[in-house]
């Protein structure tokens, strides 16, 4: 994130994660057919809907204040960080179950944030909390093998 176009690809990147998180709240709100949606459902939905808001909200901060968050000194590259936010997305589509969304979706509302401060300590901070979420979503996902318990839900 050294450069204004850099920093321009993270906020699509977050904005795609966003996308990927309506259209999982609005599949999962859809699954009940018009019946009645279980108040835990609805209050997760509800909290997922705003941690989507907040998202686009600082996508669009970074769009509107690209040049002045130039971070030079992250050592990460771009196309790692990229790369991150690309399988988050893809995780937002694809988890089965909506509570593993929500870990994912804090993770990526760090690096959000922490791109609009432009101290790299914060951003390697949420990309590892993004990272170390995506992992535990593929740990949930794989199947047991025997004689072991299966991780997921």
């Amino acid at each position: 994130m050294a450069s204004v176009p850099q920093i321009v690809e993270l906020a699509d990147q977050l904005s795609a994660c966003a996308d990927q998180l309506h259209e999982r709240i609005m599949r999962d709100i859809r699954a009940w057919d018009g019946g009645i949606v279980p108040a835990h459902v609805q209050a997760c939905a509800r909290a997922l809907l705003e941690d989507e808001l907040l998202l686009r909200q600082r996508a669009n901060g970074l769009y509107a204040d690209a040049a002045t968050f130039v971070v030079k000194s992250l050592g990460k590259s771009q196309a790692g960080v990229v790369a991150l936010t690309t399988a988050a997305a893809e995780k937002i589509r694809k988890i089965a179950l909506i509570g593993d969304v929500t870990g994912l979706v804090a993770g990526l509302l760090s690096l959000a944030g922490a791109a609009s401060t432009g101290q790299a300590a914060a951003i390697i901070l949420a990309l590892d909390k993004i990272h170390t979420h995506i992992k535990d979503i593929e740990t949930h996902r794989k199947p047991a093998t025997p004689g072991t318990k299966s991780l997921s839900r």
